[in-house]
């Protein structure tokens, strides 16, 4: 285990964050069993109940405002939902059991388990629009980005404050047919893509992070929920997070306006998430950038990898754990997961 900064505190409310992994853990092993299985579902429905069983042990007044699987009916922890023991300290919880169902279902790169966390009523929620335009970057570029600028002068102005040449300026985005521009006017103004068929959180992590890839920027169109869970990581990163609600028809456009949001309206990491005091934590289920994926032992038990940060003391801490086989066997049988 190793941890980016030592500050000498004690973190209060049962080591929350902590807590909160335990949940991830158990959704990426249950998940981990049906990677490469070509079965999207059935390896989210997994990581949801193994999560919402863990979840029900912390000691926190939890209520899910954003549970992801809600645009493709897919297995979910439902907005609204209460978790926790009900005592402890009151959050609003963002999840997503599995980020990358697809990635999971071809035994793909980059599906992790994840969740954020942050104090009650301080998270946006846009449950009424899927979709966001998205711009993220690390610590040294923070000041310098405009989600309403060109892309180009984006890269320029980020190049220099990272001191890089533009030529060395990579920028990630999904691989969509609705990127094809904003690909050819990175590559017009002589930096350098990185395509990603899934997993926006890890994207976004990884561009706010040097130690993690070569990652400058996201850029992009993405999931809603997935620009929430990575304001939580920019608080405790310092990076930043600039985003546009977008809505992908003229019913659902009118359908958010009509539930009070501005589709316009450009939206900063605090606009995200107003607290300062978030928690992030993920756990891979497929070996990627971010952290590396379950892998499991020949003389039994598996080995998981986490992420857990912290905004309130700026800590990030990589943790390695090791799961006993019995336990994983007993976990498994509840589920009617396929075997190892």
């Amino acid at each position: 285990m190793s941890e980016t900064k030592s500050t000498g505190y004690v973190i209060s409310d049962n080591n929350l964050g902590l807590d909160l992994m335990r949940a991830t853990e158990a959704a990426a092993l249950a998940a981990a069993r049906w990677r490469g299985r070509g079965k999207k579902e059935e390896g989210d429905g997994a990581a949801v109940d193994a999560m919402r069983a863990v979840l029900a042990g912390v000691r926190m007044d939890g209520t899910i405002v954003i549970g992801e699987g809600e645009k493709d009916e897919a297995p979910m922890l439902h907005n609204g939902e209460k978790v926790g023991t009900g005592d402890g300290q009151k959050v609003d919880i963002a999840v997503d059991p599995v980020d990358g169902t697809r990635l999971l279902a071809l035994g793909m790169r980059n599906s992790i388990a994840v969740m954020a966390a942050a104090e009650s009523g301080s998270m946006y929620n846009p449950t009424m629009c899927f979709y966001m335009d998205k711009l993220a970057v690390g610590p040294e570029a923070a000041d310098v980005i405009d989600i309403e600028a060109p892309i180009a002068d984006t890269i320029k102005k980020v190049a220099k404050a990272k001191g890089k040449d533009v030529g060395d300026i990579v920028v990630a985005m999904l691989n969509r047919e609705r990127h094809e521009q904003l690909a050819k006017d990175i590559r017009d103004a002589g930096a350098r893509t990185s395509m990603y068929t899934d997993g926006d959180v890890a994207a976004s992590v990884s561009a706010a992070s040097d130690s993690v890839s070569s990652v400058d920027i996201l850029a992009g169109i993405g999931g809603s929920p997935e620009g929430v869970v990575s304001a939580c990581a920019m608080k405790a990163m310092g990076g930043r997070i600039m985003a546009r609600l977008h809505p992908t028809s003229d019913e659902e456009r009118q359908r958010t306006i009509d539930a009070g949001f501005d589709v316009d309206k450009v939206l900063d990491t605090d606009a995200l998430v107003a607290s300062d005091n978030t928690l992030f934590v993920a756990t891979g289920i497929s070996d990627g950038d971010l952290v590396d994926g379950v892998h499991y032992l020949e003389h039994g038990g598996a080995r998981t990898h986490s992420v857990v940060m912290r905004s309130s003391s700026g800590t990030i801490r990589y943790i390695e754990a090791f799961h006993r086989l019995e336990k994983l066997n007993r976990h498994a049988a509840g589920q009617q997961l396929p075997g190892v």
